[in-house]
């Protein structure tokens, strides 16, 4: 099955559907969403896992940074339909704190697709999204560290090119 990440929004809330493997092939849509809020405010980022077969640790950081951003504007992050797989792995990187956790359906998917015409490399997206865990949660810091530090070695060497 390939995936697919499917990203809306109604007006100030942002809505994400999952289906299938997310991986850190597919966050870098996600990373450009979380930097596209940096800048303004929401009301809600509500997120459906109930076809996500899975996640890695790049695409958890990703959704980290969502959520950490929903947190700075006081809105909510929902989860929805995270099933008792997708629940363990958040919760193992210690990601339970920033999101809400419900079952059912999703609230209504209307409004428009969102889509960034910005592109950013793989690269640029495992180091910030493992940086973002880090700084989620202190016990991710002996997970994650050597990522980081790899990821940045290869993005030093290929900067001085």
């Amino acid at each position: 099955m390939s995936t697919e990440i499917i990203i809306s929004n109604d007006g100030d809330a942002y809505f994400i559907t999952v289906n299938g493997r997310a991986t850190f092939e597919h966050a870098s849509q996600l990373r450009n969403l979380a930097k596209s809020l940096e800048s303004t405010t929401f009301s809600k980022i509500c997120v459906d896992l109930e076809n996500c077969g899975g996640m890695d640790s790049t695409f958890m950081g990703i959704l980290a940074m969502l959520g950490l951003r929903a947190r700075a504007v006081g809105a909510p992050m929902i989860v929805y339909n995270a099933g008792d797989a997708n629940m363990a792995l958040l919760h193992g990187l210690g990601l339970k704190k920033l999101f809400e956790f419900q079952t059912g359906e999703m609230a209504a998917v209307g409004g428009k697709d969102w889509s960034s015409t910005e592109t950013s490399g793989r690269a640029e997206t495992v180091l910030e999204a493992h940086q973002t865990l880090m700084s989620a949660d202190e016990q991710n810091v002996k997970k994650f560290e050597k990522v980081v530090e790899l990821v940045q070695k290869d993005l030093d060497k290929m900067n001085d090119k």
